[in-house]
């Protein structure tokens, strides 16, 4: 069994990325956090093989793509194919925090257990 805890202030400061795989073990796949600054303008990019999954945690950002322009707030997804070209950047006037979840390979199905089935049931059963 393993399993690791931390923080993005353990992890850096400043704006910046933190390297939340590395850190904390994570092997199965990619994760990251961007600390943006304010009128951030990123660049544009796209990867070989990783899809990416980002998660607006905090701020205002813009996601550049296909010839679109969407703003994302706090609790904002965007995802990416690999190789889709993309352009993530801050509209804000205060930091941006965004997590980016990368990976390849497909989905592995449904294969979670609960622990002891006749307490965990319940609560599993409580969020619907």
């Amino acid at each position: 069994m393993s399993y690791a805890f931390g923080s993005l202030d353990e992890l850096g400061s400043g704006p910046g990325f933190r390297k939340i795989r590395k850190a904390l073990g994570v092997e199965a796949f990619g994760v990251n956090a961007i600390v943006f600054p304010p009128h951030y303008e990123g660049p544009e990019h796209y990867h070989d093989t990783q899809d990416e999954l980002y998660f607006v945690h905090k701020g205002r950002i813009r996601v550049d793509v296909g010839g679109e322009s969407r703003e994302l707030t706090e609790g904002g997804l965007f995802h990416a194919s690999s190789t889709t070209p993309r352009r993530i950047s801050n509209v804000g006037d205060d930091d941006a925090i965004v997590y980016i979840v990368g990976g390849r390979g497909g989905y592995v199905e449904r294969d979670g257990h609960l622990v002891d089935p006749e307490v965990d049931l319940p609560r599993r059963q409580g969020l619907g």
